[in-house]
């Protein structure tokens, strides 16, 4: 049975623990608030480039060589971009994406296609070295100091490797934000750009309208400079979803276990006092033990 000492320290160590955890929680919803803001000013702009891009490349779906981010062929090489945090202490963040990484990963196999993986985080670097996959490119150190320099990179390689016949398709998962208490894992086709195609049941019609367009100067001019930025975009507003359901996920994961902490500073104060009164009901039957030896 522990002392009365033992259960003290350990009762100092939880109220320590319970003090750390509560400052992680308060640092993780200043970060949140702050890259949450970037992520909302950004979604609406990403996700309208995505639909006029989208609608663009489907216009001009059969050109053939118009330009080389829009081109389609036959799928032998997938890349698989994963995308994580560099850091842990955030509960099922990390470990429900890598899941569906890995089953993302089976399932092309499966298909018989040849499969690459880059990985953006050390959590997802750490995670495929364990299982003896080498990623083809690895980016760290991104959590929480993301610029837009970092984006330009990730996109360069992506696209000069797809321009290049490396892979024929990339595609790409991170934990899409939905609430503080909810991040969704999110599988993004990020090239060959293009409208995805009609939902099952549904006809090419139906896929959505669009209207012509007018192209100035040229429409050759506008995909060499509309295209490359398209992809930076989506890749940069992946991040900030990712970040911002990182920080959700560490808020949350360290409130309940400062919840926890409450709980066993209770629990282990209660068995401190039942030691404690143990203690003193043994030296006070020493005491009438000895009162009553003197009597006799």
């Amino acid at each position: 049975m522990p002392t009365l000492r033992d259960i003290r320290k350990r009762l100092k160590a939880i109220k320590g623990t319970k003090k750390i955890t509560s400052a992680m929680k308060m640092v993780a919803a200043a970060k949140l608030r702050k890259v949450q803001d970037r992520m909302l000013n950004f979604r609406p702009y990403a996700i309208k480039m995505d639909a006029v891009l989208s609608d663009l490349a489907r216009a001009v779906e059969g050109s053939g060589g118009l330009h080389p981010l829009l081109t389609r062929r036959t799928r032998k090489k997938v890349e698989v971009v994963v995308m994580t945090s560099d850091k842990g202490l955030c509960g099922a963040f990390n470990s429900n994406l890598l899941r569906a990484a890995s089953q993302q990963i089976a399932a092309l196999k499966k298909e018989g296609l040849e499969v690459g993986v880059s990985v953006i985080g050390r959590k997802a670097r750490d995670y495929f070295r364990r299982r003896d996959i080498s990623p083809r490119k690895i980016w760290i150190g991104l959590s929480g100091k993301l610029n837009y320099a970092n984006v330009q990179e990730i996109a360069n390689d992506l696209t000069e490797n797809y321009t290049n016949e490396t892979f024929d398709e990339i595609a790409l998962l991170y934990n899409e934000f939905k609430s503080i208490i909810q991040q969704k894992v999110s599988v993004v086709r990020l090239l060959p750009i293009g409208g995805l195609e009609p939902e099952e049941g549904a006809s090419a019609a139906e896929a959505g309208p669009f209207a012509p367009f007018l192209y100035e100067p040229s429409r050759e001019l506008l995909f060499d400079r509309l295209l490359p930025k398209h992809i930076e975009i989506q890749i940069y507003r992946a991040l900030l979803e990712s970040q911002s359901a990182e920080e959700a996920a560490r808020m949350a994961a360290m409130e309940n276990a400062s919840k926890n902490c409450e709980d066993l500073i209770v629990k282990v104060t209660l068995q401190a006092n039942k030691v404690r009164q143990a203690g003193i009901t043994k030296e006070l039957m020493d005491i009438v033990g000895g009162v009553e030896a003197l009597k006799q």
